[in-house]
């Protein structure tokens, strides 16, 4: 006879938490916020997850680094991957409201960690170099292409986009405004034309 289902067996569940944690960030999210979230009782949720709120949190991160893989492999499959790296940060420009509030949950979590979960900030701080090296490879190809016509060393400028990405992300939470974000935007990736 089988037991209990887990909660974990539901996809969502992770997602779920994620959004609570991507409003809240992680210190200030509780186990009933999360209960709330997901639907699960204190004990399924306990049950499932053993390592309790830091568990699903580490969960939730690495839900966001198979975005990031995701989008790597769309510009390793592109004609342009340049074109969708700028594309990309044009679209934050658009995002609503919430959207612009909730900022980055890779880069919130390396802000929020600092001095008080090193393993927290550390897989963080994994994914935005992951990112980083994957803006740098791209860079660099297209210099050697000739489609860009910057000398800056490719892995200066891949550290130059994970900056603008970490103050654009505190920017749009300042001037939630498609105009005032857009010409920012616009100006920043001038860098890499």
């Amino acid at each position: 006879m089988r037991g209990r289902p887990t909660i974990y067996e539901d996809s969502n569940i992770i997602k779920k938490a994620q959004e609570v944690f991507w409003q809240k960030g992680y210190s200030a999210t509780s186990l009933s916020d999360l209960q709330k979230a997901t639907g699960a009782g204190a004990g399924s949720f306990y049950n499932t997850f053993k390592g309790g709120k830091k568990e699903v949190f580490q969960k939730a991160v690495q839900e966001r680094r198979l975005a990031f893989t995701s989008f790597q492999n769309e510009l390793s499959n592109s004609e342009s991957p340049l074109e969708l790296i700028k594309d990309f940060f044009r679209s934050i420009a658009k995002a609503d409201q919430n959207e612009h509030l909730k900022g980055c949950i890779i880069a919130n979590t390396v802000v929020e960690m600092t001095f008080i979960d090193e393993d927290l900030e550390s897989s963080a701080v994994q994914i935005l170099k992951e990112v980083e090296q994957m803006f740098t490879e791209v860079i660099k190809s297209e210099q050697l292409k000739g489609t860009i016509k910057t000398k800056t060393a490719p892995e200066i400028l891949g550290k130059y986009l994970i900056t603008f990405w970490c103050g654009l992300n505190t920017l749009r939470r300042m001037y939630p405004d498609e105009n005032v974000l857009k010409y920012q935007i616009e100006m920043q990736l001038a860098v890499i034309s």
